[in-house]
């Protein structure tokens, strides 16, 4: 049955333990500097092996932290056993070893208490005494240096019991000390827990980054325990976060109304190394630092933790938490501010993904809404116009044939001409509306039927020069985005370059895909085109560039008057490829 120690027990052992491996060792010393035969009487050499073994096989045992109620007195008494042999094989009362009831009567000593330990020592004089009368009979003047030997190590032995009672009541203490560590260190994990909790709770059902900092402010100060909960309440707290390309306070706790207002370039001091680093930083005396200086209320911090506000490639900025007291950040407030952090830094990407899709979706409806007055203006200027043609020559044709036949046939000729045109100028509307060749066939094959139908309907060369298989890795999704960006820049191409040739090139570079629109045309000033972007100037580059971000790709124009113009769009196929844009 193997039993549990408690902790004073456990290190007593321990004491115990090394105390007789220091005995043993002594013992050797002495029997091999004072007894000259050579070699070693045989017995002894027996003893002092048994004693290593004896030794090493309760070292096995502490290491394994096997405990029994009884084998403290078993060890005893093997202690007993083998100082005696020790004591016997060495010569008895007239060899070097006389003293080894200090083994048995120390460990006792250490192990017990003193009338023990000094009960342990007359026994083993009892058992010396009749040892030396079965070696030497009547030869009671021999006992002489036994009594001596033990007389004075029962004054060690008391000394030492009295020694172990002192360290055991230390230990003890010590032992309580830790445990009741131990309890509020259990209690402070149970708080940080609760606290992470709660963020993460509070966080979760908000996606408005201003109340994310509030609420991790406040839970970084709410999280102290101990004496640090009153202390906590004398904290400064900062979120601060990028704005133009400079540090502004977004949140703060006990910060005055200046304090508000301070910017922080974020270059120099522990800013700039949080920054430069993306990793938490330590610092003394905030009022000292470069940037932190400006912030009247950390002239009377003297210990701080900057933790950065970072995430994949993105840093928002830094979360400051500054205290007067010196070395206030222990490890454990380190852990849960770090933790609270973490979870602030999720949520403030969870808030910019929710703001991401919604200005995605107020874009999309603003391309859904061009997409239709597009659709709008070109049924205007073409079926419409058509149809309008059509019902005046049919009225045209239907009094002519009362008065001149033969001009009204001419005319019927030409209001055929007039509605196959309208039709191929409809069945390219619808093509381009929804290609159902892109579906079943692929980018390539739509952009050839595309060209085609620009031939047939508006007499314009389109020449589409594609890799083979160059569509193949990409997804369906993005080949409707670069097909619409494609019909996008050829129909402008054919509307204001006045171009002889549009030629479209598809090929990939390793893992990125590159589309290329060429026009031999009249060119324009970019330059031009870019001021006026944001004033959504021009609708069509505008289109092109927003459905070139869809894809996560990156687009470049390349024009000048009177040279043609080049449109290059690459397109991310990995991962990899993507960041590498992105930078």
């Amino acid at each position: 049955m193997t039993i549990k120690r408690d902790r004073t027990t456990r290190r007593m052992d321990w004491l115990v333990f090394n105390i007789r491996w220091l005995l043993l060792v002594i013992t050797a010393g002495v029997a091999f500097a004072n007894l000259p035969t050579e070699p070693l009487p045989l017995g002894l050499l027996a003893a002092l092996t048994f004693a290593l073994f004896y030794n090493m096989a309760l070292a096995v045992l502490e290491f394994t932290e096997y405990w029994h109620p009884f084998l403290p007195i078993g060890v005893l008494g093997l202690d007993s056993l083998l100082a005696l042999a020790l004591f016997i094989t060495s010569g008895g009362s007239q060899g070097p070893l006389v003293w080894m009831g200090l083994l048995p009567s120390l460990v006792a000593a250490f192990r017990y208490d003193w009338p023990i330990a000094l009960s342990v020592l007359l026994g083993f004089l009892l058992a010396q005494s009749g040892a030396h009368l079965g070696l030497t009979p009547q030869n009671f003047a021999g006992l002489l240096p036994v009594w001596l030997s033990t007389l004075a190590l029962s004054v060690v032995v008391f000394i030492a019991a009295l020694i172990a009672a002192r360290l055991r009541a230390y230990i003890q203490a010590l032992v309580r000390n830790e445990e009741v560590a131990e309890t509020q260190r259990t209690v402070a994990l149970r708080q940080h827990a609760q606290a992470i909790y709660e963020m993460a709770s509070k966080v979760s059902a908000s996606l408005d980054y201003k109340k994310v900092l509030e609420i991790a402010l406040n839970v970084g100060m709410a999280g102290a325990e101990g004496d640090q909960a009153s202390a906590a309440a004398s904290m400064v707290s900062a979120a601060l976060l990028f704005q133009d390309d400079e540090l502004v306070v977004g949140s703060a706790r006990r910060m005055t109304t200046a304090d508000l207002r301070v910017v922080c370039p974020g270059n120099e001091g522990v800013l700039g190394q949080v920054i430069h680093d993306t990793e938490t930083a330590i610092a003394t005396d905030p009022g000292r630092d470069p940037e932190l200086k400006q912030f009247i209320s950390l002239q009377k911090c003297r210990s701080l933790m900057v933790i950065p506000l970072h995430a994949g490639y993105e840093t928002y900025g830094v979360i400051l938490y500054a205290h007067p007291r010196p070395n206030f950040f222990d490890a454990d407030q380190r852990a849960l501010l770090t933790a609270v952090v973490n979870q602030a830094i999720i949520a403030l990407q969870n808030a910019q993904l929710y703001r991401n899709l919604r200005q995605e979706k107020e874009r999309l409806m603003e391309v859904q809404e061009e997409a239709q007055k597009k659709l709008a203006r070109d049924l205007h200027d073409g079926p419409t116009q058509s149809v309008a043609a059509l019902a005046m020559r049919a009225n045209f044709i239907r009094r002519l044939l009362e008065r001149n036949p033969q001009s009204a046939a001419e005319e019927l000729y030409k209001m055929e001409d007039l509605a196959r045109r309208t039709t191929k100028e409809i069945r390219h509307m619808l093509f381009t509306l929804r290609p159902l060749v892109l579906e079943s066939q692929g980018l390539i094959a739509a952009l050839k039927q595309l060209a085609e139908k620009i031939k047939e309907t508006h007499d314009q060369t389109v020449i589409v020069e594609a890799e083979p298989k160059a569509d193949e890795n990409l997804e369906l999704n993005y080949q409707g985005v670069l097909f619409y960006i494609v019909e996008e820049a050829v129909n402008n191409a054919r509307k204001h370059a006045q171009a002889p040739h549009i030629w479209v090139r598809l090929k990939t570079q390793k893992d990125v895909l590159v589309l290329e629109i060429q026009d031999d045309g009249v060119g324009f000033n970019v330059g031009a085109v870019d001021i006026n972007y944001d004033k959504r100037g021009s609708l069509g580059m505008v289109n092109m560039r927003e459905r070139t971000e869809m894809v996560n790709g990156a687009l470049k124009i390349d024009s000048a008057e009177g040279k043609g113009t080049r449109i290059t769009i690459l397109v991310p196929l990995t991962e990899e490829a993507r960041d590498r844009l992105r930078h």
